[in-house]
């Protein structure tokens, strides 16, 4: 008979250990079910029926451009107060013009009456419709901000094409939106002029624009990727942005194409008409055939603006072949700059509306901005701790986008003088004006924290050289 060896066990402990009381986690997820809020709660809105609201012409003619259109949705629901602000604001501080489609506005107190404190304490309104009490009246820009911070049209090598990456360029079609974002980053081009800022123009004809932007890449075969911009190309009649993709498809140097939409979520009826949808199968159809990446890049900043539309408009887009739907956000102090925001927004994103999340960026350096604007060491602070909630595919990268440098995650600095908040910055290409610059790679670059947000010191040193 042969005798088994004895199976090990695992001592057990005299007695029942005690359970050790529990601190919760830092974030805690709830699953929150996207919900379209009522628009009839507006009173100038009250007989707006379903068939109206999901039509695409109705949400553009009845876009918001002005103060009086303005008071016509709210009724009386809003003080005077907030219309004198608003006023203010347009008249000498906001850099874009008033333009939102009753889809953005119904995001807004999207479940309750609106109030004057609710809606000027709302995330949607602060950057959708800034008022002058939103901005800072020590330091409303930076000293080295400037309209054109990232020197886009500086690196124009066609009207509206813009080489700033060695494989990538970024093409803008036209220089209107169908809502204008109050923090947009091409305030200089996009829009009508404001006070504040007299816009520049497309002068060519759009014909002559895309085949100058054809010609150039058909030049410079080393360019593999075009993001296709604006503007928004929501705003560009279909016939036209479908011929535009096809040209680009004809070509074997590209083989990614990204449409850039904050649309898809600020009008998602857009996406979702018959032809557009049609149009969108062909495009995707043709990309996938030849073996290129053809995704949507839209544009959300909180979670309350991702409601069913929004969704079935994503989904739609990824039905017909597209072959990703990614979201570009924009940190904002009053908006998402806190972790349960961002949290929050980035679950609804990937688990309700089929939107993978992809970048944040830090809010750029243009003018009357820095009460949007974060520091640096927050936007590292953000990134440290919203990692391990989200799939880490759908784990957004937080980056600041360096003049002259490029987007660059936020961790990447080489140097942080955090008192007087200036960080120094690397780069490993030289852009399409930097040809000729031997010393391109070797240079450090400075972005600038808001001056706010510094320490006393750091502010005092900042307001001694004011004028410099």
């Amino acid at each position: 008979m042969t005798q088994t060896q004895p199976v090990e066990t695992i001592p057990q402990p005299r007695h029942a250990p005690v359970a050790a009381p529990t601190a919760g986690q830092p974030y805690e997820y709830h699953r929150r079910p996207l919900v379209e809020p009522d628009w009839t709660r507006f009173p100038g809105w009250r007989n707006v029926t379903r068939d109206q609201w999901e039509s695409a012409q109705w949400q553009r003619v009845n876009c918001v451009k002005n103060i009086k259109q303005l008071r016509t949705v709210f009724g009386d629901l809003i003080d005077d107060t907030f219309y004198a602000d608003l006023e203010a604001d347009q008249k000498a501080l906001a850099t874009m013009s008033m333009l939102v489609p009753p889809q953005m506005i119904n995001t807004m107190v999207p479940f309750a009456t609106p109030t004057t404190e609710a809606l000027l304490a709302d995330p949607i309104r602060r950057y959708m419709i800034p008022v002058a009490s939103d901005r800072r009246t020590d330091w409303p820009s930076h000293p080295y901000a400037s309209r054109d911070s990232l020197h886009e049209h500086d690196m124009w090598v066609a009207e509206g094409l813009t080489h700033r990456y060695p494989t990538k360029v970024l093409a803008e079609l036209l220089s209107t939106c169908p809502q204008y974002c109050g923090h947009c980053t091409r305030m200089d081009l996009v829009g009508n002029s404001t006070p504040a800022v007299d816009k520049l123009k497309l002068t060519l004809k759009p014909v002559d624009r895309y085949d100058a932007h054809i010609a150039y890449l058909k030049a410079h075969p080393g360019v593999r990727d075009v993001v296709v911009s604006g503007g928004d190309v929501a705003n560009v009649p279909w016939r036209n942005l479908e011929s535009y993709l096809m040209r680009l498809l004809e070509l074997e140097t590209v083989r990614d194409i990204r449409l850039a939409t904050k649309a898809l979520m600020g009008l998602p009826q857009h996406w979702l008409q018959p032809d557009v949808v049609e149009g969108l199968e062909r495009v995707a159809r043709t990309a996938a055939r030849r073996g290129v990446n053809l995704a949507i890049h839209t544009h959300v900043n909180h979670a309350q603006s991702l409601t069913p539309l929004v969704a079935k408009a994503a989904q739609t887009a990824l039905d017909v072949g597209v072959r990703d739907v990614r979201n570009q956000g924009v940190l904002m102090r009053g908006v998402n700059a806190t972790t349960p925001e961002l949290l929050d927004l980035c679950f609804a994103l990937q688990g309700e509306a089929g939107i993978l999340p992809y970048y944040f960026y830090m809010c750029d350096m243009i003018p009357n901005a820095e009460h949007w604007r974060v520091p640096v060491w927050h936007a590292q602070q953000l990134q440290h701790d919203i990692m391990g909630y989200l799939p880490g595919y759908a784990t957004p990268r937080i980056v600041c986008d360096v003049p002259f440098v490029g987007k660059r995650w936020v961790h990447m600095l080489t140097d942080y003088d955090r008192e007087r908040g200036i960080s120094y910055w690397t780069k490993n290409y030289r852009t399409s004006i930097e040809s000729a610059d031997l010393e391109a790679l070797n240079k450090r670059y400075a972005y600038y924290d808001p001056i706010d947000t510094l320490p006393a010191d750091g502010q005092q040193w900042w307001a001694d050289h004011r004028d410099d």
